[in-house]
């Protein structure tokens, strides 16, 4: 197997979030993943990142992103460090910056960061020579999340040109959904946002985003449906009154779905809390792709790793 031919030169060596690709560079992306989905079953490109060494630095908890990650990098052939945040010198005060530095003097040349600090990752790329991979910073981006959305949306749908995709709940603190609005309207899809006020304020400010404030009208005649997790870590339960009030106003169930159009496709970043922002039902269930979004992650981010270090 041999990587498809681009049509344009790829020219970012890292990927910190996805405002700044074209809809050209997200269409390579998602099908270059494709593309990987053979490749790692074939092991066809198993040495193709043989000279690169890829750093998880994880300063948040994480299994989706950090896993696939590692299985991405591993089925190209790199060496793969996992620097165990609460092991290293980050915990006797040593900064994020000197620790990037003493990764690439003992040889990393790729880094996968995630941090609580929005815009880490940008000051990551700018104070070190490594190639940066965003793996969710703050309340800001995750842009692999949004491309393996895409990927998972485009197989569902076939187009996502035109779509209504409605992104429901927690959107405030979402960096999930705020990496989705890029991808999914630059992919020409219509984005409808929904949530309490307080997680939905500010948002109908953005091109091409449509804010609703009950479930009905964010669901009416939705193509596909994503929910998110309530992030009471980050404090998202004051906005909403109590966990009880979001529940009964806002979780997908059977019925509620009936709004959205036939067998609209829902899905879930992940970790999703069954009960709370949908049903178990619904998550297991014939509309719920949220097992493909698993799937995908380590081919979109096979595709990634691939494209920063410049052999694809």
């Amino acid at each position: 197997m041999t990587l498809g031919a681009p049509t344009r030169a790829w020219t970012h060596r890292h990927l910190l979030d996805v405002d700044t690709l074209s809809r050209e560079d997200i269409e390579r992306v998602l099908d270059l993943a494709e593309e990987m989905r053979e490749a790692r079953e074939t092991r066809a490109h198993r040495s193709l990142l043989d000279l690169e060494t890829v750093a998880l630095a994880f300063y948040e908890p994480s299994t989706r992103t950090r896993v696939s990650f590692e299985l991405a990098a591993k089925a190209l052939g790199a060496t793969v460090v996992d620097l165990a945040v609460e092991r290293s010198s980050a915990g006797k005060g040593e900064s994020l910056v000197d620790t990037l530095r003493t990764l690439r003097r003992v040889g990393a040349t790729i880094v996968v960061l995630r941090h609580a600090s929005s815009g880490a990752p940008y000051l990551a790329a700018r104070e070190t020579d490594l190639s940066i991979v965003n793996g969710g910073d703050g309340v800001h981006a995750h842009p692999t999340q949004a491309l393996l959305d895409a990927l998972t949306l485009r197989e569902a749908l076939g187009t996502l040109e035109g779509r209504l995709l409605a992104i429901v709940g927690d959107v405030a603190h979402s960096r999930v959904a705020r990496s989705n609005i890029h991808a999914l309207t630059k992919l020409g899809a219509r984005v409808r946002v929904g949530g309490p006020s307080a997680w939905v304020s500010g948002f109908e400010d953005w091109p091409g985003v449509q804010v609703a404030t009950s479930l009905p009208a964010a669901l009416e005649g939705a193509d596909a449906v994503m929910t998110l997790r309530v992030q009471s870590e980050r404090g998202a339960v004051a906005g909403v009154g109590s966990l009880a009030d979001y529940v009964r106003d806002w979780r997908l169930d059977e019925e509620r779905m009936a709004l959205a159009s036939p067998g609209a496709p829902i899905l879930h970043p992940g970790p999703t809390n069954e009960g709370v922002e949908l049903t178990a039902a619904l998550a297991n269930g014939q509309r719920s792709r949220i097992g493909r979004q698993v799937e995908h992650g380590v081919t979109v981010r096979m595709a990634v790793l691939a494209l920063v270090a410049g052999v694809a």
